[in-house]
């Protein structure tokens, strides 16, 4: 992805100065709301290392192999909560998405806990 495109997570912001940072683990996410938009524009991007990275050990599966046959069209956050200095957050989401059989959209409140100074998603119940 090029530095200048805009960012998958539709912040509106570029690529370069939005997630890539964080992809490139030169900048943490300092919220889960921004933790949880590097994570949706990873599956965007195919970034399997960084949902890994970013997944709670408790909860981390072994491995995560993002569905090629998805292509991720959009995300609009509903509610976010937990500032920088909070143990715990959450983010409601919408992500939008088309397969093969058509357009579709996955609901989430996602869950997240902040530990040794760096958020990591734990769990969702997906509605």
């Amino acid at each position: 992805m090029d530095p200048d495109d805009l960012c998958p997570c539709g912040s509106g912001r570029s690529y370069a100065s939005c997630c890539g940072p964080v992809h490139a683990r030169t900048r943490l996410a300092a919220t889960p709301e921004e933790l949880m938009r590097s994570r949706y524009s990873a599956f965007a991007l195919g970034l399997e290392d960084h949902l890994l990275a970013t997944w709670h050990p408790r909860t981390r599966p072994a491995d995560v192999a993002p569905d090629p046959a998805l292509r991720w069209t959009g995300l609009v956050v509903q509610a976010a909560a937990g500032a920088p200095d909070d143990t715990t957050g959450t983010v409601e989401f919408t992500a939008s998405y088309v397969s093969p059989d058509g357009p579709g959209a996955m609901h989430e409140v996602s869950r997240f806990e902040r530990r040794g100074g760096r958020w990591f998603y734990l769990d969702g119940e997906v509605s």
